[in-house]
């Protein structure tokens, strides 16, 4: 097998579409205070919290006792059971671990049912002989952003039954079935568990877990021990069957990011730390919904996003409890916008066209008069917007009060974005008979666009107008690449050359040029220098999707074996079965951010299936 640092490397994420995951390394040492055995999505599909961490494991036998999981603490890794593990294999419900040492040989799966916060955790004596496994499950409530310390109140309560054990508190309880186990009641605190990722981004990076008791199992050849792992609440599943193995990798990477709860329909927007977002979810569609056969998923978000709808801006993120959304957006509600023509090009619908024809009126009726943080449409037809400390656009970083990209002004793929809406508006309308002014107004818009954003002197579109920025960035990419944004003619393909030169590399669309003076080639450090760099030079992989696309609308068409070289290439690097969110901007790129995130999947998703002329 792998040596311990590849497999630390290795991390692998299961879900069960309801916000919750299970999540770890290869390893089975927990890098993050994200990882765990489970992560339940208390209220779904946000307020997750962290209820089983992981479990302590020994198997004895007549040669001597082994413990087959693995911790980090300061300065050491106890037990060391990554030494005993000869395979692992991550299907898309489940990941499985084979172990053998002197005598014995043992198989530990974990998986997760779908459409409940349940985790399953069997071990199986896969050798010849018998032999005693003893397992002590390692447990914390914790709200998934924190760390989790020793409490002398804790846990509030304890409540057993014959074959289970809940563990309560804040209001939470996780329940530990273990049919067939011999229980006894040894409690008591492991300290300091140690976070290694979480040191590297300079962020809290201890936990103490607390084992409300032992379980004992004696196992012959063959035989298993089962602990089920659920939210107190919830009603305990039977087995999940495995998903589809013959499934594509992108599909079954596609399908960790669907939430499908009583609640809303939606999508992630990356894994662990990102539940919903509105600009995610409306980037994402085509390629994790349409181009994966879910057409009536996509328009049933689209009708949850539009219930949401406030001041014709739909929000930026739902917040984890017990809160309003956040509506400091410009673009999520004109993605919103291509979303919506994106569903109905693919398959057209008359009573959606027709009710969602209402929210559209609704967004483009408050943009032409003005909305929230200044988002407003000017005289000359383009939108405008910006307040001050606050971040309207993708690049949205904010250390403390400084916003590091305030892009306030008309930027360049906000008007694109404005003109494929108006576009869209048009189009619908005029489908289902009836007439605005929109097609004439985006003809305004679209005047202005060329005529204002164009740089002859750079040759490329500057990336924001009042004021002009004419630093090199890839959000013209952005607005070229839409089905009815603006086409600016030979001026496109001399933005592409330049874009091409200076920001595209094998792992994603650099987000600055190089030469610029605030250029950033290393995402590297604690938060606040990540955070700084987020959009000063990091490259992200989903604009080399929206790049593909821009030159197939541009030049007609793109070579597919690139994107699926791309794809390969990307695969796994970040997360097991997933696209990492950013890269480093110079070589060696090395992945960084969510270990998955979905719109770096699903552009490429999308750009794949329009080169191949579907």
């Amino acid at each position: 097998m792998s040596n311990l640092a590849d497999l630390l490397q290795q991390e692998w994420v299961l879900v069960n579409r309801l916000g919750g995951y299970a999540m770890g390394t290869a390893a089975g040492i927990s890098t993050r205070r994200y990882h765990g055995h489970l992560v339940a999505a208390v209220h779904p599909p946000a307020d997750r919290w962290i209820l089983l961490d992981c479990v302590e494991a020994t198997i004895e036998t007549p040669v001597g006792s082994f413990g087959i999981s693995s911790n980090q603490y300061p300065g050491v890794i106890h037990p060391e059971g990554h030494r005993w593990i000869e395979s692992f294999k991550v299907h898309e419900q489940s990941v499985a671990w084979v172990l053998a040492g002197p005598a014995w040989r043992a198989r530990k799966t974990i998986s997760m049912s779908l459409g409940a916060n349940q985790s399953t955790v069997t071990y199986t004596n896969e050798g010849e002989g018998a032999f005693e496994l003893a397992l002590r499950p390692l447990v914390c409530h914790r709200p998934y952003h924190s760390n989790f310390g020793v409490r002398p109140d804790y846990p509030e309560l304890i409540e057993l039954d014959t074959e289970w054990i809940s563990v309560r508190d804040q209001g939470v309880g996780v329940r530990l079935d273990h049919a067939g186990a011999r229980r006894e009641l040894i409690q008591g605190w492991y300290y300091r568990f140690e976070r290694a990722r979480e040191t590297e981004r300079g962020l809290p990076d201890r936990d103490d877990l607390f084992c409300p008791c032992e379980l004992r199992y004696r196992l012959g050849p063959g035989e298993s021990a089962v602990l089920v792992a659920s939210l107190v609440g919830e009603t305990p599943v039977g087995a999940e069957p495995e998903m589809d193995e013959d499934a594509l990798p992108i599909e079954r990477a596609a399908r960790k990011f669907w939430i499908e709860t009583p609640s809303r329909t939606s999508l992630l927007a990356g894994l662990p730390w990102f539940t919903d977002w509105g600009r995610d979810t409306m980037i994402a569609l085509p390629g994790l919904c349409l181009r994966m056969g879910r057409p009536e998923m996509a328009r049933e978000i689209l009708r949850d996003y539009a219930s949401q709808m406030r001041r014709g801006l739909i929000p930026n993120r739902f917040v984890e409890k017990y809160e309003e959304p956040e509506y400091n957006t410009v673009d999520a509600s004109l993605w919103f916008g291509c979303a919506v023509y994106r569903v109905l090009s693919d398959e057209w619908d008359d009573d959606f066209a027709t009710n969602i024809l209402v929210s559209l009126n609704d967004l483009i009726g408050w943009h032409r008069r003005g909305t929230d943080y200044g988002i407003r449409m000017d005289s000359d037809a383009l939108l405008t917007q910006g307040e001050a400390g606050v971040q309207l656009t993708w690049m949205d970083a904010k250390i403390g009060d400084w916003v590091v990209t305030p892009r306030h002004g008309k930027p360049v793929e906000i008007n694109g974005l404005w003109i494929q809406t108006l576009r869209t508006g048009a189009w619908i309308a005029e489908r289902l008979g009836e007439s605005y002014d929109y097609a004439a107004l985006a003809d305004r818009a679209e005047e202005a666009f060329e005529r204002r954003f164009w740089s002859e002197h750079h040759g490329w579109f500057f990336d924001t107008v009042d004021p002009y920025d004419a630093q090199l960035r890839p959000n013209q990419l952005i607005a070229l690449s839409l089905p009815m944004g603006p086409r600016c003619a030979d001026l496109a393909e001399r933005a592409l050359r330049a874009c091409e030169e200076h920001l595209l590399t094998p792992k994603g669309m650099r987000t600055l040029a190089p030469f610029e003076a605030h250029y950033h080639g290393r995402f590297e450090g604690p938060l606040p220098e990540l955070d700084a760099a987020y959009h000063q030079g990091t490259a992200w992989p989903w604009l080399l999707g929206v790049y593909a696309q821009a030159c197939i609308r541009v030049r007609g068409g793109f070579d597919a074996r690139v994107i699926e070289g791309w794809i390969e290439g990307l695969l796994g690097e970040g997360g097991l079965d997933g696209i990492a969110e950013v890269y480093d901007g110079d070589a060696p790129q090395r992945p960084g951010g969510c270990p998955w995130q979905a719109w770096s999947l699903a552009t490429l998703i999308d750009a794949l299936a329009m080169a191949r002329g579907q």
